[in-house]
């Protein structure tokens, strides 16, 4: 049946194609994805395959029971775009401005579609239950998969799968961890309040450019001397605001950046030193100190099993011809929750584009259409490989 089913998708890639392309020229960013949301259970109802709405916000969920009994397996793709300019110069470009689907989600959307479509003409063959999860709000924390978990939509599932087309890997390579896979994504800000005055007097104030600076410095150090050099970490200030003219000293600086680590225990070790760095460098300096720590989605980590599952049946997808683990990526992806709360595994499908290397997030990225059918026919060897466990 699989090579059936894999000759079906490949009969309807033009069709993956049409849809991927509509919905990267009428993007919407995390939490606003109605009409993507509408395009999907539109796509269903014309299957005549039952779905539900609004699960945990803007999720639709349809579910094909086969005619045989098995597993009931989950298969996740994310559908937001993000607030950037698509700078590409396609026919497909986002007509929607400062929006585009600069991940891939797209691409992810109109996989797991046209799977479905496929899996239709092989319902009655069919063993076990499948959930076509498609997810709103990966991009934003609290994201879309913890709500869709708490409303209780995947209580009774047995799995869950996902991939994510990465358009850093070439055509054809598969990469997986039967392990933590990618990182936990933190966001911070700290504002720093000094006393400002004349560029010419900095001994009558308190200059928190300068405090600022010291800041920044004494976090890095923080992964370069506080923790063990065997974990994983990144601190990095991604935006640092103070001042409004070249002859006035600063009173207020504001530092915004993110916290990535593989461990709980690496999480709460750096948020304790980083009170103890910006209350030290403040106090020293006669300055105040708020900081925002926000918590974002957990490591995501991939169930062992799973994960094996998965390398194992991408041997029977021919157009993969390397199927590897590799080291976790600093990336954060709130399919973590799923694998929290059931058995699962998340993968990489390459999707690298020859003439386009732009990573994800950036205004020019672009994907290897190729790549669409791969991921589907991936996300079902491993749905039929789980039910014959």
């Amino acid at each position: 049946m699989l090579n059936a089913i894999h000759n079906k998708l490949d009969e309807l890639f033009p069709e993956m194609v049409d849809i991927r392309r509509y919905l990267h020229q009428y993007p919407e960013v995390s939490f606003q994805e109605t009409k993507t949301a509408q395009y999907i259970a539109d796509y269903y109802e014309e299957l005549g395959i039952p779905y539900e709405k609004n699960v945990g916000g803007n999720g639709v969920i349809a579910t094909m029971k086969g005619g045989k009994p098995g597993k009931r397996i989950a298969l996740r793709a994310d559908f937001d775009a993000l607030p950037i300019q698509d700078e590409k110069d396609v026919p497909y470009k986002s007509k929607v401005d400062g929006v585009m689907h600069a991940c891939g989600h797209d691409g992810h959307t109109a996989s797991l579609l046209t799977l479905a479509k496929t899996m239709k003409d092989f319902q009655d063959e069919l063993p076990g239950t499948i959930l076509f999860l498609h997810q709103h709000a990966e991009e934003y924390a609290p994201g879309g998969a913890k709500p869709i978990i708490e409303s209780g939509a995947l209580n009774n599932a047995d799995a869950v799968f996902g991939t994510h087309l990465w358009a850093t890997t070439p055509l054809g390579v598969l990469q997986t961890s039967k392990g933590a896979f990618m990182a936990g994504p933190d966001r911070f800000e700290i504002t720093i309040q000094g006393q400002g005055g004349h560029g010419g007097y900095p001994h009558e104030t308190k200059d928190a450019i300068t405090i600022g600076s010291q800041v920044v410095s004494q976090l890095q150090q923080i992964v370069s001397r506080r923790l063990d050099p065997l974990e994983t970490a990144v601190i990095s200030i991604g935006q640092f605001e103070a001042g409004n003219a070249f002859n006035v000293i600063a009173d207020k600086a504001r530092l915004v950046g993110t916290v990535r680590y593989l461990a709980n225990d690496v999480q709460e070790k750096i948020i304790s030193e980083m009170e103890k760095v910006v209350k030290g460098i403040c106090d020293t300096n006669d300055a105040t100190y708020s900081i925002n720590y926000e918590k974002g989605y957990p490591p995501l980590v991939n169930n062992a099993e799973e994960a094996e599952l998965v390398l194992h049946a991408s041997e029977n997808v021919k157009e993969i011809h390397t199927a590897e683990e590799i080291k976790p990526v600093m990336a954060g992806e709130d399919f973590a929750y799923y694998t929290i709360e059931k058995p699962g595994a998340y993968f990489f499908t390459g999707a690298q584009k020859d003439d386009s290397p732009y990573p994800h997030h950036h205004p020019k990225f672009d994907i290897d259409e190729r790549a669409i059918p791969i991921a589907a026919k991936t996300l079902i060897a491993a749905y039929l490989a789980y039910q014959e466990q």
